[in-house]
């Protein structure tokens, strides 16, 4: 890997840039990400020599634990400035006038005209005025920890092949469990919630109706928010993600939840793409105000699945941080093996019915 001091190559840049991320999330201490794109030169030999032109300079007028490398190679430059003690717009600005008077005084009007300056701060920074040009961002993980291309086809043939069958073999059991709702209460069989996918894709999840009609949603986005904020109000007796005692479930919905029944027309989610088999349970929308900045993580890397890490070690009963972790583990272990080994433990997990609620 090439040193700081060096211009590094976009792998070794990625990689730095996912570590300086990872840190700042840890110290509460932001960074700025800026990026020199120089797509508009036509004639890469001359966009190379423009930037490698300035590098030097601009190497010199930051500091030493600066990271200078190529974002885009040889055709967008990154500086990442790290550990800042705050990101506000006086701040971000003069980053900017510090990159521009670098670039300004060694390259041509012609091709200063070229290149485009743009800046990134993370984590979100309320602090920058909705009016600025500066934008925040969420970084992918890095290509190691990225499944290969045909490991991601395998997984999603297992997905299709998988939801395929169990849609075709528990068709006499979704007719049950439709008819048994419809008597137990009205309203429709099947619930519809907006939820967050990979990338923060939206999507509308589908789950058997366990709730009478037009129930509150304030109850649960309350106490989920302060769950996830490590209110001890929200749990008083254990680590519980789900409240235990929701008025708002029917008696039928209570059975479907225990034995998570309830979940199965996420079956029709994994065939069309938006979930897998396996992965981490997505987020509600409201859910995500209130993750900080690592719990992101969660919802970038891989599709959400029915099951799961969490859902075989301990399901409703950890904390969310525990959760969250179980999560990234996932997606940083991830393998064709590790999917079916959780598939294998949650018929198990269902049936012990631990933390189900």
């Amino acid at each position: 890997m090439s040193v700081h001091r060096n211009l590094s190559e976009q792998s070794d840049f990625e990689n730095l840039l996912y570590i300086e991320t990872r840190r700042s999330e840890r110290s509460n201490r932001p960074l700025c990400l800026v990026l020199v794109a120089g797509i508009k030169i036509d004639d890469e030999a001359v966009r190379t020599r423009a930037f490698r032109k300035i590098f030097q300079p601009l190497r010199s007028s930051i500091r030493e634990t600066d990271i200078v490398g190529w974002y885009q190679q040889n055709s967008t430059l990154g500086i990442v400035f790290p550990d800042l003690p705050t990101v506000t717009t006086v701040v971000v600005e003069g980053l900017r006038r510090k990159v521009m008077g670098a670039i300004a005084t060694l390259l041509t009007p012609e091709l200063i005209g070229r290149i485009d300056v743009s800046l990134y701060v993370y984590p979100v920074n309320h602090d920058i005025a909705s009016g600025s040009d500066t934008s925040t961002f969420h970084l992918d993980i890095p290509p190691q920890y990225r499944a290969g291309r045909a490991e991601q086809a395998i997984k999603r043939l297992i997905d299709v092949a998988g939801s395929l069958l169990f849609l075709v073999a528990l068709a006499p059991l979704f007719a049950v469990i439709a008819t048994v709702i419809k008597v137990n209460s009205k309203g429709p069989v099947i619930f519809r919630q907006a939820r967050v996918g990979q990338q923060g894709t939206p999507f509308m999840f589908l789950k058997f109706r366990s709730m009478y009609m037009n129930s509150d949603v304030a109850l649960h986005k309350n106490y989920v928010t302060k769950f996830i904020s490590n209110d001890e109000a929200a749990s008083p007796a254990a680590a519980v993600y789900k409240i235990t005692n929701d008025p708002r479930i029917t008696r039928v919905g209570r059975f479907l939840r225990k034995t998570s029944l309830d979940e199965l027309p996420q079956l029709w989610n994994v065939l069309r793409g938006e979930m897998s088999l396996v992965g981490p349970r997505p987020p509600l929308p409201y859910e995500l105000e209130c993750y900080a900045p690592w719990h992101h993580r969660r919802v970038l890397g891989v599709k959400p699945g029915i099951t799961g890490l969490w859902q075989v070690t301990g399901r409703s009963r950890t904390t969310f941080n525990e959760m969250v972790r179980l999560d990234l583990r996932y997606v940083r272990q991830w393998s064709i093996w590790l999917d079916f080994k959780i598939l294998l433990q949650t018929p198990k997990a269902v049936l012990m019915g631990e933390g189900a609620y």
